[in-house]
């Protein structure tokens, strides 16, 4: 079982280091996102759900993680985050079957946090 909690500080100490030494490439990274996640066309609840099925399709923790609790903070319910996922076990088969699992386990450990 993966400890979530711990995976999003991992992230946070990670992304700082990676500041400390490459300033210039983790900015543009940042930009980049920020521009990609600015509500357009789609709605952030929308997007979200895109990468946390894209998360799984990818087979990234980390990405569960983050964006599972990114939806949980825009008030997605864990049906509808199981729901995108279940799209990526669609495309992706048994693999991402077992990464759902990851899902599930972050819903229910970062629901808690405040």
């Amino acid at each position: 079982m993966e400890n979530f909690k711990e995976l999003l500080n991992e992230i946070g100490n990670n992304m700082k280091y990676f500041d400390e030494k490459n300033p210039h490439l983790i900015n543009s990274f940042f930009k980049f996102m920020s521009h990609c996640e600015a509500s357009n066309k789609l709605s952030d609840k929308t997007k979200e759900l895109i990468a946390v099925s894209l998360a799984v399709n990818q087979k990234c923790k980390y990405c569960i993680a983050f964006h599972v609790k990114k939806c949980l903070d825009l008030g997605i319910s864990e049906e509808e985050i199981l729901e995108a996922a279940w799209v990526s076990v669609l495309m992706g088969g048994g693999p991402s079957l077992m990464y759902l699992q990851l899902v599930k386990e972050a819903v229910e450990q970062l629901r808690k946090v405040d």
